[in-house]
């Protein structure tokens, strides 16, 4: 009887450790404005980034998300911003601050809006949602964020649009 449960103990150890290592475990988060939960949700997304961070966004203006993204960069996160044309329209102080860091803009002038609100942190968790990284988002707007963790699969679907949009971008210029 000892002999069978040391061989079955054994056995159990010998699997665990000749398994493939489990990746980081999957999770979803959300957060709605107005409510500090949906800033904080997307500063801590971006203050989670070790190597890069790639975003897409319609409006932006917010002087939290442009600090986040220039302290990842400062911590030698790569960080790329892809706006909608109508942000190089206007010369925002907070899309300035990104380019004075050296954090690369470029402005997508290829469709009527490009009216997309998402970034891409590690290649494998997504922030998306109706939330635009504005001050109104945060404090005056009904607006959501939803933040997909550790999802590779859903991260190289946005990883490939991002791409498709920067390609068709131009540098932005203010």
């Amino acid at each position: 009887m000892i002999g069978l449960r040391f061989l079955a103990i054994s056995l159990l150890i010998s699997a665990a450790l000749s398994a493939p290592q489990a990746s980081a475990r999957e999770s979803t988060q959300a957060a709605f404005s107005p409510s500090p939960e949906a800033i904080t949700l997307v500063q801590a997304t971006i203050g989670h980034a070790e190597h890069s961070i790639d975003l897409a966004a319609y409006s932006f203006t917010s002087y939290k998300i442009a600090d986040a993204l220039i302290e990842a960069k400062q911590r030698g996160v790569e960080v790329r911003v892809l706006l909608d044309k109508a942000q190089g329209k206007r010369h925002y102080k907070a899309i300035k601050e990104l380019q004075d860091a050296g954090i690369p803009i470029r402005i997508n002038r290829h469709y009527a809006i490009m009216h997309d609100k998402y970034l891409i942190v590690d290649d494998s968790t997504v922030e998306t949602g109706s939330f635009n990284y504005t001050a109104n988002a945060e404090k005056h707007n009904a607006e959501n964020v939803i933040v997909i963790k550790n999802n590779k699969k859903l991260a190289k679907e946005f990883i490939n649009n991002w791409q498709k949009l920067w390609d068709e971008g131009e540098e932005y210029q203010p």
